[in-house]
């Protein structure tokens, strides 16, 4: 089993910036890849950003390529995701998760283990 706790999300301005931290717990946090994905209302879950369980590789969808990183730490088994120049478009609820396998993943499908989501609400 692994907990998956979401922290740092809020309310910013357009053109602001965030920080997104997710603890996990219960597995052996570096044989996991991890993802960060967003649901806006009346939309369906989405990818944001996955990193392998090394850190070494990242995926991103095109419309947070150059905007958001995301990164890892291992020793303190924590994943982030630096949010800048943040739209409107961006409010969502942001989900961590864990994947099954440890390399980079570009869907969803290998992700099951989910944290209860953190509100991030960007004002124009």
């Amino acid at each position: 089993q692994v907990q998956l706790v979401e922290s740092g999300g809020g309310l910013v301005q357009a053109g602001g910036s965030l920080r997104l931290s997710c603890a996990a717990s219960g597995r052996t946090f570096r044989s996991a890849a991890m993802g960060w994905f967003r649901q806006a209302p009346g939309k369906e879950r989405e990818i944001v950003a996955t990193i392998s369980g090394s850190g070494g590789s990242a995926y991103y969808t095109d419309s947070v390529k150059g905007r958001f990183t995301i990164s890892r730490d291992n020793p303190k088994n924590t994943v982030y995701l630096q949010m800048n120049s943040l739209k409107p478009e961006d409010t969502a609820v942001y989900y961590c998760a864990s994947s099954s396998i440890v390399g980079v993943a570009t869907t969803g499908r290998t992700f099951n283990y989910w944290g209860q989501g953190t509100q991030v609400t960007v004002s124009s």
